[in-house]
């Protein structure tokens, strides 16, 4: 039985809209927070080696999300590189321990958190997005379903499974002839997409900001506070939650549910952000978006609901120009990914 296989268990529900979007955080991020908790709490002790093969193999996931979330705790001090292979826990000049990683080290047990709280189709999901997402800027592509599934040694229902919440997100669609093509995100979309937005998330967020908790509201500027302290050292997981806060979260309250439905196929630019901010394209050195978010939400808890959306479409049409420019440099350094499950 592979690694892959152990991850395979009941597929989503249906439903695809922003409420259920914010209940299930990808594997990467949930791997983060098992070994952060495990660092903080004591039983991954300083000095331990992580390697990606153990890691992986204990919390029953593939290496690719326990890369991207030892890269997250990297950036956050957490673990440090090393002369040898993996990562410290610890700052860099932490002596290494090289000890035997079992799931207690980790705060797990024999049925990992992990395992229990992530889908089938969550195991292989963010890969296969961030693949995509890239790949959208590039132009269009076929995605083959029967060589997506072979790739990643999963169940067609796995795979259709991504694939069908790929779809909702505005990233792929089905072809003339029922084939998976994915839509490229050039700047002529990226216009259109931001047009949209524009319209429909300040209307939105004119409903939501009825229903919206004080406390949560404080809770989010207070996030936004605590990144601009320390921006740009800061992760892409915590840039993806204050996009997800505002944007997703906050917008999830209205009760006009047609709003919101429309604005689940403008997702594709909030992806392209999550992947490439801070990795394809490279962090930019000011702020990018952290004031405009605190503004909006201190208008918002403030009461005032047409301010908040003044603000809240400004920011989008600044956000428009940033983001053909993040696609720009996409395209001018990133490698398109080589995977066989592309045509």
């Amino acid at each position: 039985m592979t690694t892959r296989d152990r991850n395979r268990v009941a597929p989503p529900a249906a439903s695809l809209d922003a409420e259920e979007a914010s209940r299930h955080a990808p594997i990467y991020a949930l791997i983060h927070q098992v070994l952060r908790k495990a660092m903080l709490e004591g039983t991954l002790e300083q000095g331990t080696v992580l390697l990606e093969g153990p890691v992986a193999e204990i919390l029953r996931a593939t290496r690719s999300p326990v890369r991207q979330a030892l890269r997250e705790l990297e950036a956050e001090g957490l673990v440090s590189r090393f002369d040898g292979r993996g990562y410290v826990v610890g700052p860099a000049g932490t002596e290494p321990r090289r000890v035997p990683l079992d799931a207690a080290m980790l705060g797990v047990d024999s049925a990992p958190d992990v395992a229990r709280k992530t889908l089938g189709w969550e195991v292989i999901y963010d890969e296969v997005e961030r693949n995509l997402v890239h790949l959208s800027v590039f132009g269009r592509y076929r995605v083959n379903e029967v060589e997506l599934a072979r790739y990643f040694n999963v169940g067609r229902t796995v795979v259709r499974d991504v694939l069908l919440r790929l779809e909702s997100l505005g990233i792929l669609e089905k072809d003339e002839r029922q084939r998976w093509v994915i839509i490229p995100l050039d700047a002529q979309r990226i216009h259109d997409l931001y047009e949209l937005r524009s319209l429909v998330e300040p209307a939105a967020l004119r409903g939501a900001i009825v229903h919206a908790d004080a406390a949560e509201l404080d809770a989010m500027m207070e996030d936004l506070r605590k990144v601009q302290r320390v921006y740009p050292k800061v992760s892409r997981t915590a840039m993806d939650k204050l996009e997800h806060d505002l944007h997703v979260r906050l917008l999830s309250l209205c009760p006009n549910k047609e709003l919101l439905g429309s604005l689940q196929r403008t997702r594709c630019i909030l992806t392209l952000s999550k992947h490439v901010l801070g990795a394809s394209a490279p962090m930019p050195q000011e702020d990018p978006f952290l004031s405009e978010h605190l503004a909006v939400l201190h208008a918002a808890a403030e009461g005032a609901p047409r301010k908040a959306a003044d603000l809240l479409r400004e920011h989008l049409e600044l956000s428009c120009a940033k983001v053909t420019q993040r696609a720009v440099q996409v395209r001018e350094t990133f490698a398109l990914p080589t995977v066989s499950y592309i045509a």
